[in-house]
């Protein structure tokens, strides 16, 4: 049985670290080489950096800035934006990163995870779904850091995220991303039904319950933003360490 992990998933943004509520409104916290340094010390397992701004302004991964980053992390480190072809999830594996995680660019390349899969293993490439609940209570999926709507049904694509090569599945609820109001349990759990592969539960932890709850599905991971550059609800410091603490 895999272990529960609890995953620091850090936002990037013109090589800032910054936090957000709901997609909008992104917030200066540090600066990430600073963070990944303090995470070092704390020994966390994993990390998860996601730059929110490569996509939507159409640019490749900042090479320069993972390398710096792999250069001082001691941690596995997940890696998501900008990554449009398998060039570029490959440089990014060069680089030090042990997994890229595949969002819009799978809606515009369908083959994008499954290139990567074959070529680097699945066990290298999380495929990534953004979903927000709409007010008749539907689930809507969404590419291009939320801006773009996509007509397509979010159990279904986790399926076949996972058919096209994924070896894990990470799930972001836009609705409860940064509120810290707690995870959609509802969508996580459809979203675990669906697939066989480790599902991450990502979007509005707040406390160390909102974890306990979603562990207690079927979920392999949570990745976690707020709770650990906030000492609390809209007071910011760069890492707190206390909510890292089980």
């Amino acid at each position: 049985m895999l272990r529960k992990r609890i995953i620091p998933c850090l936002l990037l943004q013109n090589e800032s670290l910054v936090k957000t509520i709901r997609f909008k409104k992104p917030s200066y916290i540090g600066d990430v080489i600073n963070t990944v340094r303090i995470f070092n010390e704390l020994e966390v397992d994993e990390l998860i950096l996601l730059d929110i701004k490569a996509t939507t302004s159409k640019t490749e991964p900042n090479f320069e800035l993972l390398k710096d980053i792999a250069s001082e992390c001691f941690m596995p480190l997940a890696y998501g934006g900008g990554i449009k072809n398998l060039e570029q999830a490959k440089k990014i594996i060069e680089i030090g990163f042990e997994k890229v995680i595949i969002n819009s660019g799978a809606y515009s390349s369908n083959d994008l995870i499954t290139q990567i899969a074959d070529e680097l293993g699945n066990q290298c490439v999380i495929g990534s779904l953004d979903v927000k609940k709409s007010f008749l209570g539907n689930y809507v999926v969404y590419s291009n850091s939320g801006n773009q709507k996509e007509k397509i049904n979010p159990f279904q694509w986790a399926k076949e995220l996972e058919s096209l090569g994924a070896g894990e599945i990470m799930i972001t609820s836009i609705t409860q991303e940064g509120t810290w109001n707690g995870f959609d349990v509802e969508l996580i759990e459809k979203i675990t039904k669906q697939v066989n592969v480790p599902v991450i539960a990502h979007g509005g932890a707040g406390s160390s319950k909102d974890i306990e709850e979603v562990f207690c599905l079927n979920v392999n991971a949570a990745a976690v933003g707020s709770m650990l550059v906030y000492q609390k609800k809209g007071m910011g410091v760069l890492v707190n360490v206390n909510n890292l603490k089980r």
